[in-house]
């Protein structure tokens, strides 16, 4: 009887030790999972969603863009829209193109319908933003902007075409003018729209005369009239102010319409270095 009943207390001895192993090496067991595993295992974190986000963000315009309705397209480089239930005048920025309804002009200048007509085209039906720079006026009172169309660059639209030069680089509103020099040199490369005549398009205006005369060269030699002339001053026919030095690109070929001794003396008469 004696035995039967250790043997029933070494049983039930044996079963409670058991549990207790079990239990402990339950905890153990979690307890020793590594932490890099664990963190496996838990849910992500805001920290993702919030890199998703900014890298979202980073395909938003670098600068504040607003939309205005388009009125009319005036020429190739300028449009009239509607801002505070006003219509304004929005000239393109660091561009130029040539003239269709200039008065000082009897006429279109080569190449001006072309760029007005391009510039409808591509406007037609779309969303018009524009980005001021710096300086928001001319002496005008147009607004200056950079100009976009469903996102697309209008300024650099019209150079790929060659329909435009880099031109009126005023600082501080020079945002993009590495952008669009860069494009004008493939637009001259390629010799299309105003690059496909020689010396029509030239740092400060165009010059119709060397496309209605194809055999007309730049004056090169020395002309009498202007042998004492240092610094040329000379008006474009946009009524920019522009003098050219001796080791300028464009002084032999400038006919001056004002003469100065020094540059000096032209930049007090309200001229303009060329930038070439």
């Amino acid at each position: 009887m004696r035995i039967k009943l250790y043997t029933w207390c070494l049983i039930l001895v044996l079963i409670l030790t058991g549990c207790s192993l079990d239990e402990s090496s339950s905890t153990a067991t979690k307890n020793d999972i590594p932490e890099s595993v664990q963190e496996q295992v838990d849910p992500p974190d805001e920290s993702s969603a919030e890199t998703e986000i900014e890298s979202l963000e980073d395909t938003e315009p670098e600068y504040e863009r607003t939309e205005v309705p388009l009125v009319r397209v005036i020429d190739g480089d300028t449009i009239k829209v509607i801002i505070n239930n006003k219509e304004e005048n929005i000239r393109f920025l660091l561009v130029d193109t040539p003239e269709t309804n200039h008065p000082r002009m009897d006429g279109p200048q080569p190449f001006g319908p072309e760029a007005k007509e391009f510039m409808e085209e591509f406007m037609e039906g779309g969303k018009i933003e524009i980005e001021l720079d710096v300086s928001e006026r001319d002496h005008y009172g147009r607004i200056l902007a950079y100009v976009y169309v469903n996102g697309v660059s209008a300024q650099e639209e019209i150079l790929k075409r060659g329909l435009a030069r880099v031109a009126y680089i005023f600082p501080p509103n020079t945002r993009y003018v590495d952008t669009y020099q860069a494009i004008q040199e493939k637009a001259q490369a390629e010799g299309i729209g105003i690059w496909s005549v020689e010396n029509y398009a030239q740092e400060d205006g165009f010059y119709p005369e060397y496309v209605e005369d194809p055999d007309l060269k730049a004056p090169t030699e020395e002309n009498p009239v202007t042998d004492n002339c240092t610094v040329k001053g000379n008006i474009s026919s946009s009524g920019e102010k522009i003098y050219h030095v001796e080791t300028g690109a464009y002084y032999d070929r400038t006919i001056p319409e004002e003469c100065f001794n020094t540059e000096q003396e032209a930049q007090k008469a309200g001229y303009r270095k060329s930038m070439r």
